[in-house]
């Protein structure tokens, strides 16, 4: 009787032992989704979400950042930003975290949005596909539909069509090319990292104003590639202006968002002609869905440079 009596009192406390584990087992999962949640709505913060289907059915998901207090009384300036290719994907999430961060989120700290109160436009390319190389059509089908995003951005909010400015690293580098050669007239100013276009469109890029940031060590894009692309551009007759870090290899927006005056740089350029082109019409036939999120913005830091 004693054994049976002990038996059962095992099993209890090994029933008991087994529900308090689950329990904390679960509880632990659940809090870890939590953070998790937590952390991407911190990364997203102060971004709309969007998404976008072209009248021929070509679809591209998008973030929006408005400035803090907008008012559709006033004009706005607006950046549109071109990640690189870790921010491929649908989940419209990725071309603002990790090494896109910086190069998304620096135009929404509050420093920057107290000076300039610029949107911030960043679309996402499929994983598929690049801003710039090719495809079916021409041009590029992703670099495109970024453009027409902005189209409908405009018709929706009251935006500076002379304070358009768009600004990419790396495979966006490129993007920033195929969206000034596209559009030679439409961008006040541009910042292009470790990322060129093709010699075609030399001519139709050249003059228009550009910061052009390279590592001297980049593994991934050759040094020598982006000098020739300057100099190219300068005999053109453009007067690009060039930043090259030495000891700095493909990840050089770890450091060229923290240079000082940039943002100084890119807002004191404006576009007269895009001013008296007046709004252009949103494309017929689109589909467009925003969803709002709330505001917040983060900081950068500045790093030593070479300039050519």
């Amino acid at each position: 009787m004693r054994k049976l009596q002990g038996l059962r009192c095992g099993m209890f406390a090994l029933l008991f032992f087994s529900f308090c584990f689950c329990t904390q087992a679960q509880t632990s999962e659940q809090q870890q989704s939590h953070e998790a949640t937590l952390a991407k709505d911190f990364a997203v913060a102060g971004f709309i979400a969007g998404s976008y289907r072209s009248s021929s059915g070509e679809a591209m998901v998008y973030r929006l950042f408005l400035p803090p207090e907008y008012d559709a009384a006033k004009k706005y300036p607006i950046v549109l930003w071109l990640h690189g290719a870790a921010g491929r994907g649908s989940d419209n999430f990725s071309q603002l975290v990790g090494g896109n961060a910086a190069g998304s989120r620096f135009w929404t700290t509050p420093e920057n949005q107290a000076k300039y109160h610029a949107f911030v436009l960043a679309p996402q390319v499929d994983a598929t596909k690049g801003w710039a190389r090719p495809h079916a059509n021409t041009p590029p089908v992703a670099i495109r539909l970024a453009l027409e995003i902005l189209d409908t951005i405009e018709k929706q909010y009251s935006i500076d069509r002379a304070r358009e400015y768009v600004v990419g690293q790396s495979m966006g580098g490129e993007g920033v090319w195929a969206a000034l050669s596209i559009a030679p007239q439409r961008f006040a100013a541009a910042i292009a990292l470790c990322g060129y276009g093709d010699a075609y469109m030399i001519p139709r890029v050249a003059k228009v104003p550009v910061w052009i940031f390279q590592g001297e060590e980049d593994p991934l894009v050759p040094v020598r590639r982006a000098r020739e692309w300057v100099a190219e551009l300068r005999k053109a007759g453009g007067a690009p202006k060039y930043t090259e870090y030495p000891s700095i290899g493909h990840n050089v927006w770890d450091v060229a968002f923290g240079e000082p005056g940039l943002a100084e740089w890119l807002f004191s350029h404006g576009n007269a002609a895009a001013e008296r082109a007046g709004l252009r019409p949103a494309p017929t036939g689109s589909h467009h869905e925003i969803r709002p999120w709330t505001w917040l913005g983060i900081t950068t830091n500045a790093a030593n440079s070479k300039r050519a």
